[in-house]
């Protein structure tokens, strides 16, 4: 990924050192924020997603990378993205909100809305800072034509931390999950972290154990697998 253009005065200020030191801290803290986001270039090719895009899509953020926003996430007007890209190419610098629907690697049909926001400094190129708020979720069709209501947000689980959950209860250390799976230590502990509060849990065995009885994990195999 390219990294940002930093004015001179900052790095001036900050020293050599010190830029890395920051630049580090403030990665970090982008990979916490609980909330979707991702950083795209004007014409939504994502340069950086946090793990809670990834989530949407069961990967690493990582993998994120040169895919298109608008190509992961369909806009419901073409009229909002239009409106987007003449306000960038003027240069204006405001927070524009989307309507979009998606579809996850599990089959679940989303809506939501993205909100992108135009940063960048006076002498630096013009990125968008992109949010994603998951509004709800449209019920499954079976295969008979009757539709059936979408999971219990409490007992669903995104395909990566199916995977996370069965590396867990397979006694795999922190770092052992995030070299298999591709992620940071942040980025699995985030995952467990947030599992953790949706299933009410207090620790990690509780979590795997929660697992089994909703039926993520598949009973009676070693090494355990997705139900």
């Amino acid at each position: 990924m390219d990294e940002p253009e930093v004015p001179e005065e900052a790095r001036r200020i900050l020293g050599g050192e010190h830029w890395v030191v920051w630049r580090n801290r403030s990665l970090l803290l982008f990979d916490r924020v609980p909330v979707p986001c991702a950083v795209c270039r004007t014409d939504g090719e994502i340069l950086l997603a946090n793990p809670a895009m990834a989530a949407e899509w069961g990967t690493a953020p990582g993998q994120l990378s040169g895919r298109n926003v608008l190509e992961l996430f369909h806009p419901n007007a073409a009229a909002q993205v239009h409106r987007i890209v003449e306000a960038v190419r003027l240069g204006r610098r405001s927070r524009y909100p989307i309507e979009v629907r998606w579809q996850t690697p599990d089959g679940a049909r989303r809506h939501g809305e993205l909100t992108a926001d135009t940063v960048s400094d006076t002498d630096s190129p013009m990125w968008l800072l992109v949010l994603l708020r998951v509004l709800g979720e449209e019920p499954r069709a079976r295969g008979d034509g009757a539709v059936d209501p979408a999971p219990d947000e409490a007992e669903r689980a995104a395909p990566i931390e199916v995977r996370i959950l069965a590396l867990a209860a397979g006694g795999h250390t922190t770092a052992q999950m995030a070299r298999q799976t591709g992620l940071t230590v942040d980025g699995v502990n985030y995952h467990l972290t947030r599992l953790s509060r949706r299933w009410g849990v207090g620790n990690r065995a509780e979590l795997v154990a929660r697992a089994y009885v909703l039926g993520v994990l598949a009973p009676g195999v070693w090494p355990p697998e997705p139900s």
